[in-house]
């Protein structure tokens, strides 16, 4: 009997956390586990596994719930074996096609800007520079009106605290509506995925080609989800300060921006699992 099958039976029992772990703290997080299960010395970093891959499952496990994270498991030891398979490149452009078409538009649609979504979604899939240069158009009015949703969104959120602050008359006031909006926005960036594809492309950077094509796409698009995202935190931050006014603004302004943005933050942990199909094998996606 394999060490993968010996072991399986702890990837049933053993409850997937988020972080990394000693080995004696009786915790794993998805890496930790593949490690364990491929026999492996105890680490986050399996040899194993696709670098790319591995980059993507180590940010995404964090992302994650805790009941979301637990959905990984069956995937778990089928990226046994992808290191090393010459397919590296390929899942890196995976990442930045998922980056670009996919999680970026997410974003851009929940503030309202959906002329620049739909020209992202609508591009080609990016699998090489010229692919790529073809996009760059696109991913720069993204980014362009990302940043001024932004900046409009914070503006307006400012307006509002300082409304909220005068109506309630009390400093106090004043500080909670700052400190929830920022609060909620902070938390609800770090609810998206942004950050998995991006860790995931730069692991498979190994060629001044790739590096040029990721500096492309990832940074462009990265900016214009981060600002998306902020766009929409703050907006819902701030309805639920304007209307509690008072001590309970910091929970009605964090709970509201995560009602704004669950659904999205929910489509997007469902295609980020079907990118680790794509990542697993990634011959089999260009079938």
């Amino acid at each position: 009997m394999s060490v993968i099958a010996e072991r399986l039976h702890v990837l049933e029992d053993v409850r997937l956390t988020s972080g990394s772990h000693s080995p004696d703290s009786g915790e794993m997080c998805a890496m930790e586990m593949v490690a364990f299960l491929a026999g492996e010395d105890w680490t986050d970093h399996p040899a194993c596994v696709s670098p790319v891959l591995a980059g993507f499952l180590r940010q995404w496990n964090d992302d994650l719930d805790d009941e979301g994270r637990q959905m990984l498991k069956p995937l778990l030891p089928r990226t046994i074996g992808t290191a090393g398979d010459g397919h590296d490149e390929l899942r890196g452009w995976l990442c930045a096609d998922w980056l670009v078409r996919v999680h970026t538009p997410a974003w851009l649609e929940l503030a309202g800007i959906g002329d620049a979504a739909a020209a992202l979604r609508s591009l080609p899939a990016l699998r090489d520079m010229q692919t790529l240069a073809a996009a760059q158009p696109a991913i720069d009015q993204a980014r362009a009106a990302g940043a001024a949703a932004r900046a409009a969104a914070r503006d307006a959120a400012w307006d509002a605290a300082w409304a909220a602050a005068r109506a309630a008359a009390r400093d106090a006031a004043r500080a909670a509506a700052r400190a929830a909006a920022r609060d909620a926005a902070r938390a609800a960036a770090w609810a998206a995925a942004r950050a998995a594809a991006w860790d995931a492309a730069r692991a498979a950077a190994w060629d001044a080609a790739w590096d040029a094509a990721w500096a492309a796409a990832g940074a462009a698009a990265g900016a214009a989800a981060r600002a998306a995202a902020w766009a929409a935190a703050w907006d819902a931050a701030w309805d639920a300060a304007r209307a509690a006014a008072g001590a309970a603004a910091g929970d009605a302004a964090r709970a509201a921006a995560w009602d704004a943005l669950r659904p999205t933050a929910v489509e997007l942990q469902r295609s980020a699992l079907e990118l680790v199909e794509l990542l697993i094998d990634p011959v089999g996606s260009e079938a």
